[in-house]
């Protein structure tokens, strides 16, 4: 593999060979368009091997030494996806944690691929773990809809089709929870345009057919809008595209970096963006990479959205979810319930408990579940009785929010709007925010605000009146999200 770990800022783009090879082949392919483990002699799909992963790619793992440092400039405890190493690598998370803790700015991108008419559990992993540094860091969010993408990508979609995929896969990440004052959701056929546009041509024209050619494995017969994709996915990581938010100043707004949460295929994109944001004398976007949670049927596999047995759904009933991992959750037990006894289980291939890993929150719990099933004190059935509880939870719970989004609530979201943060609270706010009606001004658009970037006395405790309000609000919600996950534990 031709990589690079310690790249320099201007060749940052070590491009794995595995790109262009077709995924039959027996090397592990992780790339935006193919997700695959090695096949060994046996035939058998071996486990993504993250660590190797780590040194193709040229990013860095995620140490103790960086979730301490994220616990004491946070004072917040590290995410169960951080604990575990579900979320495992990074580029320059480090730096978002030095303007953090100077009250500097930054905003958060992530993104969906709209190819079905529900997201997969898979799917909210990255939502999920978005919202959580939303709320940790009290950042601004943009959210990107690659309908483009995916109509370019397929032979079959139809414009029309991605458009409706579009609109129903908002209202599932708006059910997730975000907060629609620093949340703003986009479709790429609706938006682009002005700002974004102007950046999407910026980037595009410094990354090169060749380059491109290498970084995705297109060939003579990809069409021109695939080799253009990476110049959009790319241009939304610069703060400067959204000036409904952070201003028109390109002076100060080029300097603002995005933090890209996303699975570790997406990096290729961000490896092209970063090396001509050194060019161009533009902030360097970030980035946290997380692993994917296995289809069904085990290691090495990745859930599909088209794949109705490969995965469990956000609208799946809970017969339809225990009733898929009793039926396609690949098991670490043994063949006999006599030699699982004598020998245990394997939880590193084991699907109930990668879930499990993925979705339930108490650490003590889950490491009393890891050894008694290692032991063969707890067999396959039980395992998978224990999965089928949590997941149907959180499912039910996903279900109830997703009940109450309407077309308002998407157009809230999707509507270009000024968005209200406030940042590191022990720190000066300096992020240059829009106030409502003044598309160039920066936050503290009260008078006397001075244009600064600096909220006035009023402004922040009205933001901590608003936070306290919405702290309750979230704690009500939590109360009766437990009572409804007893009450569908009992249904079930």
């Amino acid at each position: 593999m031709a990589t690079s770990v310690n790249a320099e800022a201007l060749n940052e783009s070590p491009i794995s060979n595995s790109v262009a090879q077709h995924p039959s082949q027996s090397k592990q392919t992780i790339d935006p368009y193919n997700v695959s483990g090695e096949v060994g002699e046996d035939g058998v799909v071996k486990a993504i091997d993250y660590n190797k992963l780590v040194d193709e790619f040229g990013t860095k793992t995620i140490d103790k030494e960086l979730l301490d440092r994220f616990e004491r400039v946070t004072g917040k405890k590290p995410h169960r996806f951080l604990r575990r190493g579900i979320v495992f690598s990074h580029r320059d998370f480090e730096l978002i944690l030095d303007r953090y803790e100077r009250g500097e700015p930054f905003f958060l991108y992530t993104g969906r691929g709209p190819s079905s008419d529900s997201v997969h559990i898979g799917h909210t992993i990255p939502f999920e773990f978005t919202k959580w540094l939303q709320e940790t860091f009290d950042c601004p969010l943009v959210i990107m809809m690659t309908d483009d993408e995916k109509y370019l990508f397929s032979e079959k979609r139809t414009i029309e089709e991605v458009t409706s995929y579009c609109h129903s896969n908002a209202a599932d990440i708006i059910s997730v929870g975000f907060d629609p004052n620093k949340t703003f959701i986009f479709s790429d056929f609706d938006f682009i345009g002005g700002a974004l546009y102007r950046n999407i041509v910026r980037l595009s024209k410094h990354i090169t057919l060749n380059q491109a050619r290498s970084c995705f494995g297109f060939n003579e017969s990809t069409n021109i809008g695939r080799v253009h994709f990476g110049a959009v996915q790319g241009a939304t990581s610069w703060a400067s595209s959204f000036p409904h938010i952070f201003g028109t100043d390109e002076k100060k707004t080029t300097a603002i970096p995005a933090l890209i949460p996303c699975a570790i295929d997406q990096d290729p994109y961000f490896r092209l963006c970063r090396d001509v944001s050194a060019r161009i004398k533009y902030a360097k976007p970030s980035l946290i990479h997380a692993k994917f949670l296995d289809a069904l049927q085990g290691p090495g596999t990745k859930m599909s959205a088209s794949i109705d047995e490969s995965a469990i759904f956000m609208k799946d009933t809970p017969k339809q979810i225990k009733n898929k991992i009793n039926k396609y959750a690949f098991s670490g037990g043994k063949v006999s319930a006599e030699e699982h006894r004598e020998q245990g289980g394997n939880t590193e291939v084991d699907v109930s408990y990668q879930y499990l890993r993925f979705f339930l929150e108490d650490d003590d719990e889950l490491e009393r579940i890891r050894v008694a099933y290692e032991k063969g004190e707890l067999l396959t059935g039980d395992l998978k009785a224990m999965c089928i509880k949590e997941l149907q939870a959180y499912v039910a719970a996903f279900q109830e929010r997703r009940a109450k989004v309407t077309d308002e609530t998407i157009a809230l979201f999707m509507e270009a709007r000024p968005l209200k943060w406030a940042g590191n609270p022990r720190a000066p706010i300096v992020v240059p925010q829009v106030v409502s009606g003044d598309s160039g001004a920066a936050a503290g658009g009260e008078a006397g605000a001075g244009g600064d970037g600096k909220l006035t006395k009023n402004q922040l405790k009205k933001l901590e009146k608003e936070k306290a309000i919405a702290e309750k609000k979230a704690q009500k919600a939590k109360e009766k999200e437990a009572q409804q996950v007893a009450a569908a534990s009992k249904d079930a």
